[in-house]
């Protein structure tokens, strides 16, 4: 079975991707580490933000592997190089979603989502899993917040700093969901055949509870259920 999980930065999804894979006994892969990858590697390369070919080509070097400390969890390598330490650095925040609508990029990327997601039972969350990735998914949620909710969300996540850090939040991610709802690729929407999670007013194992009923439905839980 595929579980495919989307919405918006700081929706929840990662997190909640990550239980179910462990409640379930599946594989979890978080797409959006990959395009992670590809902009830190794009940076300390100094590859500009147009070159399409550039970017393309250090997509193509991203491998995931299991992290052998953390079975639910992943590293990230461009080129064999071990980049997972630098993946939530606020250069990448900045860059990444310019990265993430190179067309090239993505069909790199894709692609290899899919061959992942075809070797295992899979949770896979991002923002273009149901639409692009695997469209014919068993298993589809689109996870919903009010940008207010998910800013607090990443502020309380994040240690201190300025008096203005949540404004600043808020604004970062104001700008990280236009531009993942209006790119020309894969832009940011839900499945038509989504089922659309409000988590405003839900706890996070309500959260996981809901997304593990749709995939109840659909087939028997445990390792290697497809």
């Amino acid at each position: 079975m595929r579980i495919a999980i989307d919405g918006p930065v700081a929706s929840g999804k990662t997190t909640v991707g990550r239980l179910l894979a462990a409640r379930l006994g599946y594989r979890f892969l978080d797409t959006g580490l990959m395009y992670r990858a590809a902009t830190w590697a794009a940076i300390v390369r100094d590859v500009a933000p147009d070159d399409a070919a550039g970017l393309a080509r250090l997509a193509a070097e991203v491998s995931v592997e299991p992290d052998a400390r953390c079975p639910s969890s992943t590293r990230l390598l461009v080129g064999g190089e071990d980049l997972t330490a630098h993946l939530r650095d606020p250069a990448v925040d900045r860059h990444v979603s310019a990265v993430s609508a190179v067309a090239g990029v993505r069909e790199v990327l894709v692609a290899e989502q899919q061959r992942i997601a075809a070797r295992a039972p899979t949770v896979m969350v991002g923002r273009d899993i149901g639409t692009v990735v695997l469209p014919d998914a068993e298993v589809k949620a689109y996870l919903i917040a009010s940008v207010e909710s998910r800013a607090l969300r990443r502020y309380l996540e994040e240690p201190p700093g300025p008096a203005d850090r949540l404004a600043r939040i808020l604004d970062e991610l104001r700008r990280r969901d236009r531009l993942d709802s209006t790119r020309a690729v894969s832009p940011l929407r839900p499945a038509a055949d989504a089922a659309i999670i409000d988590t405003d007013d839900l706890d996070l194992d309500q959260v996981v509870d809901a997304v593990a009923a749709l995939a109840g439905e659909k087939a028997p839980f445990g390792p290697g259920s497809r």
